[in-house]
């Protein structure tokens, strides 16, 4: 991938200017950055509110063997066996 200047980006840290930054100098570079998330301060937790996602319901689905073996290979399979299904689901919404 090239920058927006059509250089190829660096692929290695400079740790020792990193290490050299001061306090100042760090705190200004995230201030400059545009990408850099703002800090949450007592104002924003104010006004946020606690947003849980809808409980899941616990059913006894039968699967093919290899296709459960195929799952079982990735951390929190079941999550995303969810997560496939809900794209599917999503996309038979869009396509009518």
């Amino acid at each position: 991938m090239k920058t927006s200047s059509g250089k190829e980006p660096s692929r290695r840290t400079d740790w020792a200017r990193l290490d050299a930054q001061t306090d100042e100098q760090i705190a200004a570079a995230i201030r400059d950055d545009p990408d850099a998330a703002s800090i949450a301060d007592a104002e924003w937790f104010a006004s946020a509110k606690l947003v849980l996602p809808e409980p899941k319901e616990q059913i006894s689905i039968r699967l093919d063997r290899d296709v459960l073996e195929h799952f079982r290979k990735y951390p929190r399979y079941q999550t995303r066996i969810n997560a496939i299904l809900r794209a599917a689901m999503e996309h038979e919404k869009k396509a009518g």
